[in-house]
């Protein structure tokens, strides 16, 4: 099998399709420290509609893109957030679900992320849980929360080595404290 492919450096953003824009924004910012990097597409601007776009984007036809806002998130992968206008929107997806079904956010104090994350309207699903097997260690834990949209956001840390370290010499990626 052949090795990471040639120039792949990595996840640039994850794109997130929000009932209101302003509102999920505030939403980042209050619960995981997030900044608001540019608006592609400001509220008030002519949406983003047609055929072509509709063929680019693979969406419902009368569909339209409304807005569209870049958040940087700590030190890893941004956040673009889309709020769209289309006939039939579905709710997010469960975890049971085919496709991608959560977002993980390393923070570094879990009771405080996740009493910021409480804070700001999400719904934090239980208390801690150690990392399973291959990523035990002290202190490495992770738990389950929703945005107040829906969207399953996944709060992890893990500051001790993980026992799959002495199975191979690669690494998860891990992102540099900010500073």
């Amino acid at each position: 099998m052949p090795s990471a492919s040639p120039g792949v450096r990595g996840i640039d953003h994850v794109g997130i399709t929000v009932p209101d824009l302003n509102v999920a924004t505030a939403f980042f910012i209050e619960a995981l420290g997030a900044e608001v990097l540019y608006d592609s597409l400001e509220k008030g601007q002519p949406p983003q509609e047609g055929a072509d776009l509709q063929r680019r984007l693979r969406f419902l036809s009368g569909s339209s893109i409304r807005a569209m806002r870049m958040l940087r998130l700590g030190n890893g992968a941004s956040i673009e957030l889309f709020e769209y206008t289309a006939p039939e929107q579905r709710p997010p997806a469960r975890p049971n679900d085919l496709g991608i079904q959560h977002l993980a956010v390393y923070v570094d104090d879990m009771d405080a992320a996740r009493a910021r994350f409480q804070a700001a309207g999400g719904e934090v699903f239980s208390s801690p849980h150690e990392l399973p097997a291959l990523e035990q260690g002290p202190g490495n834990a992770f738990c389950y929360a929703r945005a107040p949209w829906g969207t399953l956001i996944e709060l992890i840390t893990y500051p001790s080595p993980q026992p799959y370290e002495q199975q191979t010499a690669l690494r998860r990626w891990k992102p540099p404290q900010r500073g």
